[in-house]
């Protein structure tokens, strides 16, 4: 059973649940992160989350994320450290 500390968010008008990942998720090929992202979301839905998932990596020394296209310039201008002051949930999976 997997655990997430997540940080689950209203901004720009849109819930957003955003999932600090470990940097291995960047080596991942595209069809299982998608695969993780869609997991996560399944079980942050049941959980009563009606929010899209965002999983967000350090990558390089800076944060990687997979977003709508929309939400890109708030994640720009995000830093894990933010992430990690706002992480307010814990989502189990499994």
């Amino acid at each position: 059973m997997a655990q997430y500390k997540i940080a689950h968010l209203r901004k720009q008008g849109q819930d957003m649940i955003i999932v600090p990942l470990d940097s291995s998720f960047d080596s991942k090929p595209q069809t299982e992160q998608e695969e993780i992202i869609d997991g996560i979301q399944m079980y942050a839905r049941s959980a009563g989350l009606a929010s899209t998932v965002v999983p967000v990596w350090e990558s390089g020394g800076r944060m990687k994320f997979i977003a709508p296209r929309p939400w890109h310039p708030f994640f720009q201008s995000l830093s894990l450290r933010a992430v990690f002051a706002n992480i307010n949930k814990t989502l189990t999976c499994g």
